[in-house]
C-alpha cells in the first residue's frame, strides 16, 4: 500500500461510490473502500470518520455556501430572495457534479438509515439559513417559514434533477420550483 500520495481523498471518494453503487452501502466495508483505492484503512480515517461521512462530508461546505448566499444578498432582497440568491449559488455549484450526485441520491434512496440522515442535513440547512436570515434582521416566523419553505425548493428540485429521466440543469430548476412555491402561495 501506498503511505502517501496526492489525491487520497478524491480516490477513496471514488472507490466508495463505486463500492456502494455495485454492493449497496451496507455491504461495503472500509476495509474494501481502502484496498479499491489502494491506501489503508487508516489513511480512510484520517479522512473521513466513517464510511456515511464519504457521503455527508461535504454538508458543511454547503452550508456556508448558502449562509454566505443568505448573507451577500442585496440589503434590499426579500427574505425569499436572499434564499433564493443562496439557493443559486449552490445550485451552479452542485451542477458540476450531477454524475456524484446522482450515484450518491440512488445510494441514500436504498438506505433507511441514510435518508434519515440526508433528512437531518436538511434539517440543518433549513436551521442554518434561518439563522442567517435572523442575523439579516428578519424576525420570527418569517426567517423560520422561508428557510423551511427554500430547503423544500431545494430537496424537491434536487430530487428532479438526479432523475435520469431530466434533461433541466438544477439552477434552472430550483428557479422553476422557486416560482411554483410563489404562485401557490400567491394570495388570489
Amino acid at each position: 500500500m501506498v503511505r502517501w500520495e496526492p489525491g487520497s481523498r478524491g480516490r477513496l471518494e471514488a472507490a466508495a461510490m463505486a463500492l456502494f453503487g455495485e454492493r449497496g452501502f451496507e455491504n461495503t466495508t472500509v476495509a474494501e473502500i481502502a484496498e479499491r483505492a489502494g491506501l489503508t484503512e487508516r489513511t480512510f480515517f484520517r479522512h473521513f470518520t466513517d464510511k456515511r461521512d464519504v457521503l455527508f462530508g461535504g454538508a458543511g461546505a454547503l452550508q456556508e455556501l448558502l449562509v454566505s448566499g443568505v448573507a451577500n444578498a442585496p440589503a434590499s432582497a426579500s427574505p425569499l430572495e436572499a434564499v433564493a440568491a443562496a439557493l443559486d449559488a449552490a445550485a451552479a455549484l452542485l451542477q458540476q457534479r450531477r454524475a456524484g450526485a446522482t450515484v450518491r441520491q440512488a445510494v441514500i434512496s436504498a438506505s433507511t438509515e441514510l435518508r434519515e440522515r440526508e433528512l437531518i442535513k436538511l434539517a440543518a440547512l433549513a436551521t442554518a439559513l434561518a439563522d442567517a436570515l435572523r442575523g439579516r434582521g428578519v424576525k420570527e416566523p418569517a426567517a423560520s417559514l422561508t428557510a423551511e419553505a427554500a430547503i423544500a425548493v431545494f430537496k424537491v428540485a434536487f430530487e428532479s434533477w438526479v432523475d435520469p429521466s431530466n434533461e433541466r440543469d438544477l439552477p434552472r430548476l430550483i428557479r422553476d420550483s422557486l416560482a411554483e412555491l410563489k404562485a401557490v402561495t400567491a394570495d388570489r
